[in-house]
């Protein structure tokens, strides 16, 4: 999908998606072009692969002033640095300062780039280092919550309890949400709530199927996971890992707190 697929997005938004469809980056990755009414330059969310063709697309929208990257899988990050020298050396930035180029790594917190003001959000969960992008009207979740379907929460990386805080974070944003695969959604509260209900559900199951001797993760995708598409059945064991993981801390009691005195 190039610049004339702008169909229900903001003005000042514009998608490019890379072409890497696939059972897991759904129609492909979303890379996301900013540029704020009358500025000058843009910035760039998320160039995707390293696909020369799609690289090529995003540097047509000279100048821009930064990439932002909203965690490091590949189908997200792949193409950053090569897009940085496309673009003179526009610099990278990641929460994980091994993805950053010429910039300095993510924080939680507000940032002033080309005209727009974003607010950076830790949202830890699908990958330790997934963060979104907040603007006045938009979140760019990135995969923390996907246009279609649901997530993987990517164990042993990822992790359910931050995900799970994450995603009650993103409950307080009623606005468009822009993710990195799928089609937007007019509201990334709504979507967060039913993401949430939709992993409590799942964690029921889970232990529904411990309870029957369902002991391994490959077991319990068995029991759970009953239709599951086999290309994409390694994602639903990292996700029962990580919900193994979740349930087994969920089990330990609490430290005892000591007496101060």
């Amino acid at each position: 999908m190039g610049r004339a697929a702008q169909e229900g997005l903001p003005g000042w938004v514009t998608l490019v998606r890379a072409p890497n469809p696939g059972p897991m980056t759904l129609d492909g990755t979303n890379t996301w072009v900013l540029r704020a009414p009358g500025a000058t330059d843009a910035v760039v969310i998320d160039p995707g692969p390293r696909d020369d063709g799609h690289l090529a697309r995003l540097a047509e929208h000279t100048p821009v002033s930064t990439i932002l990257i909203t965690h490091g899988h590949g189908d997200h990050v792949e193409g950053a640095a090569k897009l940085s020298r496309l673009l003179g050396g526009a610099p990278v930035r990641a929460a994980d300062p091994r993805l950053c180029v010429n910039g300095e790594p993510l924080t939680p917190g507000r940032l002033s780039l080309a005209g727009l003001d974003l607010e950076v959000l830790a949202t830890p969960g699908h990958t330790a280092d997934s963060v979104c992008f907040v603007t006045e009207d938009a979140v760019f979740t990135g995969d923390t919550i996907l246009g279609r379907g649901t997530t993987v929460v990517a164990h042993p990386d990822g992790d359910l309890g931050a995900y799970l805080d994450s995603l009650t974070v993103l409950t307080a944003y009623p606005r468009m949400l822009l993710p990195g695969h799928g089609p937007a959604q007019d509201d990334c509260a709504r979507v967060a709530r039913a993401y949430l209900a939709h992993r409590r559900e799942r964690l029921a199951q889970v232990r529904a199927a411990i309870a029957e001797g369902a002991d391994t993760p490959q077991a319990i995708v068995n029991s759970v996971y009953r239709d599951i598409d086999p290309k994409v059945r390694f994602a639903a064991e990292m996700s029962t890992r990580a919900q193994l993981e979740y349930l087994r801390r969920e089990s330990q009691p609490g430290a005892q707190q000591l007496d101060p005195l």
